[in-house]
């Protein structure tokens, strides 16, 4: 039997098990520049890190004034992002060993994600991650995104887990705001080294404020085996 029998993890994905932020910013670039905003830079898409991409479009219209839809929008920015989230989608190292890790010990783990559930399918098939992570959950499919609790909440539900056994996995203060409103525990592993003093931070269970420099499998494992005994 595990000595992590009783706990489930669930992991965001942009930026937490893969670095997609580059796709997601050149995906948006293409698609502003398409709709006459020519000059989106990368200090611009980290202000919509850890967002849904339909909040980020919203935004998006009513900052830039932009004459399409809400819709037309956010189908240009998921096409643009799924055909290189299929391509050229990297996974950090050890968080795919971490993930390996759990799933060897038998853990129930799922992916709630800001994403579409067509680009987390896109990634997790592109990466092999799907051969571990079954369970998934999209902000599209459920009321309100993060830092709503509801993605957590109905992801602990698919898996089966009470929110209390639940640990997320997450690089965003959003997202840590998201775990904390859904009474789960929360490794938060900071995408934007500049926002690791984000008060939606400092509930975390395990902060590595270094981000992904920092974490290991063997760290999260760890971590996770206090919590547990």
């Amino acid at each position: 039997m595990s000595r992590l029998s009783g706990t489930a993890v669930i992991f965001d994905l942009d930026g937490t098990l893969v670095d997609s932020e580059p796709n997601y910013y050149e995906a948006g670039r293409r698609t502003l520049a398409e709709h006459g905003v020519p000059d989106f830079t990368w200090a611009d898409h980290q202000r919509y890190v850890g967002i849904s991409t339909r909040e980020t479009v919203t935004r998006w219209k009513s900052l830039y004034g932009l004459r399409a839809s809400v819709a037309e929008l956010l189908a240009d920015k998921n096409r643009r992002y799924l055909e290189l989230a299929r391509t050229a989608t990297r996974v950090y190292p050890e968080m795919r060993k971490f993930v390996e890790l759990l799933a060897g010990e038998g853990v129930p783990m799922a992916v709630a994600s800001g994403s579409s559930p067509e680009a987390i399918d896109a990634i997790l098939a592109g990466t092999g991650l799907d051969a571990y992570l079954r369970t998934t959950v999209s902000a599209d499919e459920i009321p309100h995104g993060k830092p709503a609790p509801d993605v957590f909440l109905e992801a602990a539900r698919r898996l089966g887990a009470r929110p209390a056994d639940c640990v997320v996995l997450e690089d965003a203060a959003p997202g840590a705001a998201a775990a904390h409103a859904a009474g789960m525990r929360c490794i938060a592993v900071p995408y934007v080294a500049a926002q690791a003093d984000a008060p939606e931070f400092a509930r975390a269970g395990l902060l590595l404020r270094g981000g992904q420099e920092e974490f290991t499998a063997r760290t999260a494992h760890e971590w996770l085996l206090r919590g547990a005994g």
